[in-house]
Order: structure tokens, then C-alpha cells, then sequence
């Protein structure tokens, strides 16, 4: 007995959830580019400053493909090179940060096709800044992507 109230408990429970999605986006099959805003550090310096693409790939209607790339104001992308100075790391744990942050450009894109919607993609400890020009970038390259 007390299985069957589980599992009735459980299947409405899915039920409630389905429901709750609301009106599913209908996007339109292409390729769709956005940038973020440009983020400058208030304290002055050039540690995080920059923006970042994101190039959203609509397939059948829904997101099949997804990259974010980050880059420096002067439009150098931040890459293996990013956190170093003069080609050196002259100070490891800016560089081991910058290089996680520029890991976590993948992770996002990632999380994005699986979700489906930037509000569905969680924010990685150490690339706040990150995460907020790739959700801001994300919604706008969806917009142009969705069907009126």
C-alpha cells in the first residue's frame, strides 16, 4: 500500500512539474551571434576587464551547438596566454584563476544545449564575471533566434 501511494505521489508530482514549464520558445533554425557588454574592474585595474561572443547553433528548433569566447578589451581572445604577463606567469594564482575562468567558457556553452535556456546554466565559483556577460550574451542571441 504504501508503494502505491509513493509512486502515485511520484507520477503526480512529474505531472505538476511537466505543467509547469510554461509556453515552450520556438526558435528559428541558424546561426545567431551576440556580445556581452564590456565589464571594466571599478578598482582600476585590468584584471577581468573585456567581453564575450556567444554563437548559438538552432537546429530543429531547438539549441544544438554553442560557444563562448571571452576576450580583452582590445579584442584579444583570452586564451592559454590569459593571466600571464610579458609571456610569463609572473603570478600563479592570477593565472591559475584567469585560466579558470576561461575553462569555464566551455562549461557554460555546454550547460546551455543541455538546458536549453540561459536561466538553466549555474554560475562556476571563480568566473562570476564570466557567467554574467555569457547569460547576457546568450538571451540576446536567443532573441534574435526566436519565432514572433
Amino acid at each position: 500500500m504504501k508503494r502505491k501511494i509513493a509512486f502515485i505521489a511520484l507520477s503526480a508530482g512529474i505531472a505538476m512539474l511537466a505543467g509547469c514549464g510554461g509556453s515552450a520558445v520556438s526558435y528559428k533554425d541558424g546561426t545567431y551571434e551576440a556580445r556581452s557588454a564590456e565589464y571594466i574592474n571599478e578598482d582600476g585595474s585590468e584584471e577581468g576587464n573585456g567581453y564575450g561572443i556567444v554563437t548559438v547553433t538552432i537546429k530543429d528548433g531547438a539549441i544544438a551547438d554553442c560557444t563562448f569566447r571571452t576576450y580583452e578589451l582590445d579584442g584579444t581572445e583570452k586564451g592559454k596566454d590569459y593571466g600571464m604577463k610579458s609571456g610569463s606567469i609572473a603570478n600563479k594564482d592570477f593565472y591559475n584563476k584567469a585560466q579558470k575562468a576561461v575553462g569555464a567558457c566551455e562549461k557554460y556553452a555546454e550547460q546551455l544545449i543541455l538546458a536549453g535556456r540561459p536561466d538553466g546554466v549555474d554560475a562556476i565559483s571563480g568566473a562570476t564575471i564570466n557567467y554574467q556577460q555569457f547569460v547576457e550574451a546568450a538571451e540576446a542571441a536567443l532573441a534574435q533566434a526566436e519565432q514572433k
